[in-house]
């Protein structure tokens, strides 16, 4: 009752913030105006844009999108954007309604993810017609995003179409010499240690890309729910793999996977938390993992690295 409340409160706060039915209008020679749920789906955005565009990110480095509430002041933000441009395959799933909401009122909404075609998606089972959101972590797939963007940006801001092409070529080669990047650095490990313990589901697209078996303690969805036969279950599965290295993230709180090593631990095993991952968000601004390259690379070396036995970066 109290999400159902939250969800009205804000749809009734989008409609008295937005002025009117029509489309938000782009003054000449100012730059859009554009909002993005997500760090990741922001970084996109900065790199195809350019300086064309002013980007704000209402969602900050270690925020969970699963759980997030949108304020009364994102509300005001998104309202007076340009656009709003989210990951979406439910991934922002509190703030859906207000999406709707906010496209009704006349703010161009972009869901990134959804560009990519359905038979390329991961299913979730159990669950009609809905799919993992966790694309990203696929670079190839990611990079399907691009042409997305790309054209969403065009048709705000057609005097900007050249600069959008030249950014978005130059980061789809870059993209795809990470992709071979990954690739080179999995080959590392034999098959048999490509096995990815961490605190929820979101590496199936990785695992898929990469070679690896992918295990989450945690469901696609951080409200998901885990009890101790779960947990028991799952360290029965590493006592009997010999996994070395487990992983915490860093939008999820570690006690979830600490009451997972200490399951192991009563097995008579010990089991190493091989590092921290970056899952639904970037690093921080300023730091190698604050951009999605660095994030996928900073990723990569503590997978590689713990799996290998030599110990992952914090």
């Amino acid at each position: 009752m109290k999400s159902a409340k939250s969800v009205v409160i804000l749809l009734i706060a989008v409609a008295a913030v937005a002025c009117g039915p029509g489309d938000n209008v782009t003054i000449e020679g100012q730059p859009l105006q554009v909002v993005a749920t997500t760090t990741i789906v922001g970084d996109l955005l900065r790199t195809v844009g350019g300086e064309d565009i002013q980007v704000e990110v209402l969602m900050g480095p270690g925020v969970d999108p699963h759980l997030y509430k949108a304020s009364a002041g994102d509300v005001r933000r998104m309202s007076s954007a340009d656009a709003i441009f989210y990951s979406g395959l439910h991934l922002e799933g509190k703030m859906t309604d207000v999406m709707v909401g906010m496209n009704q009122r006349g703010v161009r909404t972009v869901a990134v993810a959804e560009c990519i075609p359905e038979d390329r998606l991961i299913a979730l089972q159990g669950f009609d017609g809905l799919h993992d959101p966790h694309v990203w972590f696929d670079v190839g797939l990611w990079s399907e995003t691009v042409d997305c963007v790309t054209r969403a940006l065009t048709e705000l801001h057609p005097e900007g179409a050249d600069a959008y092409a030249a950014n978005a070529k130059e980061y789809l080669d870059e993209l795809a010499e990470l992709d071979l990047w990954v690739r080179r650095r999995a080959a590392e490990l034999p098959s048999e240690q490509r096995v990815l313990v961490t605190a929820h589901d979101a590496f199936a697209y990785f695992g898929r890309a990469y070679g690896f078996e992918v295990r989450g303690l945690l469901g696609v969805s951080t409200a998901s729910e885990t009890g101790t036969a779960d947990i028991q279950r799952l360290a029965e599965f590493i006592v009997e793999h010999e996994i070395p290295a487990v992983f915490v993230e860093t939008s999820v709180p570690p006690r979830f996977v600490e009451a997972l090593q200490e399951a192991v631990a009563a097995q008579g095993v010990a089991v190493e938390i091989g590092g921290s991952l970056y899952s639904d968000s970037l690093g921080n601004p300023g730091t190698p993992a604050g951009s999605y390259a660095g994030t996928v690379r900073a990723n990569v070396e503590t997978i590689v690295g713990a799996l290998q036995g030599a110990g992952g970066a914090d």
